[in-house]
């Protein structure tokens, strides 16, 4: 099913994993045969609890050696849609002594390989990319602002459906908002036995969160405009 606007836009790889790390809660690490689940980031997101580094800038080995090291993280929809889980983002490096959960300092990891899993298949991202990125500009307010939404603005949710081509199936049983990004927002919409989702991409991208508002109101005038010219169409 195909957005209102024929412009292709969606984060890249390495945006989509600068935006997971910045805006995650938890991750695990796993270390020496042991898993760590590591709650309560403080809002400095993993990477201020781990600092990643290219192989070619290792850090000196502490006393124990150099170690293996993995971080899981999930990227969650806030809202409650079928099949929350969005995203998996996985890490592998070298740390460079044994992963301790209450160290005061950040510890070093050299990083080998970064692996994005989502709807669509497997990407591996480069540390080259990752450097070369920013995390969305939308990507640490998302949740507060789906969830204000769905839960205090559900009314608006049908009119965006009015932008939707081809225009939804008579046995959707509900539209809920899944995800947003500077590029834009999607829908899910849920039918009896299956859900598929929609991509609605803003005029232009956000590149400031304050922004936001302005391009949403963008896409309800849009959706009003939509619903005129079908009536007077009909």
């Amino acid at each position: 099913m195909r957005p209102f606007s024929t412009r292709a836009t969606r984060p890249a790889p390495a945006e989509r994993v600068l935006s997971i790390l910045a805006a995650a809660h938890s991750m695990t690490v796993v270390t020496d045969g042991r898993e760590e689940e590591v709650h309560r980031l403080d809002g400095a997101g993993p990477t201020g609890h781990i600092h990643l580094h290219d192989p070619s800038e290792r850090c000196p080995a502490g006393p124990t050696g150099r170690v293996p090291v993995r971080l899981e993280l999930t990227d969650i929809a806030p809202t409650p849609v079928r099949e929350r889980l969005r995203a998996r983002v996985t890490l592998t490096g070298i740390l460079d002594a044994p992963y301790e959960p209450g160290a005061t300092r950040s510890a070093c990891m050299e990083l080998g390989q970064v692996l994005l899993e989502d709807a669509d298949g497997r990407a591996f991202v480069p540390l080259g990319e990752l450097r070369a990125a920013e995390p969305d500009p939308m990507a640490v307010r998302e949740a507060a602002v789906l969830t204000h939404l769905a839960d205090d603005h559900a009314e608006l949710v049908p009119l965006l459906l009015r932008l939707v081509r081809p225009r939804p199936d008579r046995d959707m049983v509900r539209a809920l908002p899944v995800a947003l990004d500077r590029h834009g927002i999607t829908l899910r919409l849920e039918h009896p036995a299956s859900h598929q989702d929609v991509r609605l991409s803003f005029p232009t991208p956000v590149t400031d969160a304050g922004q936001f508002g302005s391009r949403v109101h963008a896409l309800l005038s849009a959706a009003r405009r939509s619903s005129h010219t079908h009536h007077l169409l009909t």
